[in-house]
């Protein structure tokens, strides 16, 4: 091979090499919900007053935001938060930090304290947003994210959370999906916009709103623009661009005791240094009829039963057992468990495992005591789309909630605004 070849297949390869490198490297800009510290867990992000609640505060209220999260760890560290805003695609605002922040752009996570009488040792930390060192000034998108040794770099995990300046009104109505057939199983979600208390120029162009179903950010309808505009009032009055599937309503376990088995627990054995618990027996349930019951779309609740005085350092961390049978391995793609004890997120901390001798599917996961919703869903490779409905099923008569975020971003601004907000729960459909 002459050198002129020689040379260009070498710096062809080192192209590809840095190619690779780049596509695989995560968005600095960019932010989601995400666990960078394999010892960090139970991260929670809600409204005082409610763990099941959205992490949406009103600008200039009295109202905060709660932080938790448990370090697996002996010792106390050297963590500290910053606060970005971000535009409504969670990309980072092109504003300076001291334009929508009042206080310190960093500042140390004091409130901290250790487990408690537990098998399984951890630090607890807490966070309160706004406060008197961190307050947002203007409205929006935002990521939490917590570092560590000063360290911005360092990053120990992010959480999205939303300033909400309600300039406008929004109407919602979830219902059947139009183009279903008589059996169907989507729900179509309608809205209204209404611009009592804003000026507007060009609601097409000036205008985005967001629809999320059960908090999930994977499968969020984004880029509608209005079917209608009419005398202060935009209307999304769609019949297939703002679909979601029905799917299922959530599995669920008590693991609030380790005294006794809580329900969908069959077994709570001690194996030193640590308590195991094995979930009862799943099913598929795609094709299966509809069951109602109460759950809570998704989330869980960090509770116990067993006689403590504070939840947050002791309740204890238990290894939970999950097997979902099934008649044969999926290929060309991944098995996950799924919902807010993943962070919303399936990737590699919850796939579970094919085992060939039982005929499914497995998963361990140390989980903290509490109240669990979950799901099962699939992956295909090279694919982000997160799919439930053929593990699960799905039924346009499930309970889901559904949240509407209105952003509003006029020509002479340099972000976008969250100026409406509104939560509605299926079971209001007509």
């Amino acid at each position: 091979m002459d050198f002129k070849k020689a040379w260009s297949l070498v710096f062809m390869t080192f192209v590809l090499v840095l190619s690779s490198a780049g596509a695989s490297k995560t968005d600095p800009y960019f932010y989601k919900n995400e666990v960078f510290k394999e010892g960090v867990k139970s991260v929670q992000l809600y409204r005082d007053g409610g763990v099941l609640s959205d992490p949406v505060y009103e600008l200039g209220s009295d109202e905060q935001l709660i932080l938790k999260f448990d370090d697996l760890a002996d010792d106390v560290k050297d963590f500290s938060y910053t606060i970005i805003h971000c535009d409504a695609n969670w990309n980072e605002s092109y504003i300076r930090q001291n334009e929508y922040l009042s206080g310190f752009p960093d500042n140390p996570v004091s409130d901290y304290a250790s487990s408690y009488n537990t098998t399984v040792k951890f630090v607890n930390y807490q966070l309160h947003i706004p406060n008197e060192d961190c307050t947002p000034k203007v409205s929006g998108n935002y990521a939490l994210v917590v570092f560590e040794d000063g360290n911005r770099e360092n990053r120990v995990l992010v959480q999205r959370f939303y300033v909400v300046e309600p300039k406008v009104r929004i109407d919602a109505l979830v219902k059947k999906s139009t183009f279903d057939s008589y059996n169907g199983e989507d729900q179509e979600l309608d809205c209204k916009v209404y611009l009592e208390n804003l000026r507007v120029l060009s609601p097409a162009e000036d205008f985005k709103i967001v629809l999320m179903q059960n908090k999930r950010d994977d499968n969020a309808i984004r880029n509608l623009k209005p079917s209608f505009i009419r005398e202060n009032e935009l209307d999304y009055d769609y019949s297939k661009e703002n679909v979601f599937s029905g799917g299922n309503e959530f599995r669920y376990f008590d693991i609030r005791t380790i005294r006794r088995n809580g329900e969908n627990v069959v077994e709570t054995k001690f194996i030193r240094p640590d308590y195991h618990i094995t979930l009862a027996p799943e099913v598929m349930r795609a094709g299966q009829d509809y069951k109602n019951y109460k759950e809570m779309n998704g989330s869980y609740a960090i509770e116990s039963q067993d006689r403590v005085t504070d939840n947050d350092t002791e309740c204890d961390y238990v290894y939970v057992h999950f097997f979902l049978p099934l008649g044969t391995e999926l290929v060309g793609g991944s098995v996950h468990v799924f919902g807010a004890l993943t962070g919303w997120n399936a990737d590699k901390t919850n796939a579970m495992t094919w085992n060939p001798d039982r005929g499914g599917y497995e998963l361990c996961m140390h989980l903290k005591q509490g109240y669990y919703n979950y799901e099962y869903v699939y992956v295909p490779e090279k694919s982000q789309k997160i799919d439930a409905v053929n593990l699960e099923g799905s039924h346009f008569v499930t309970e889901n909630d559904y949240q509407i975020f209105t952003y509003y971003h006029d020509q002479s601004a340099r972000y976008d605004r969250l100026v409406g907000f509104l939560t509605i729960n299926s079971t209001l459909r007509k």
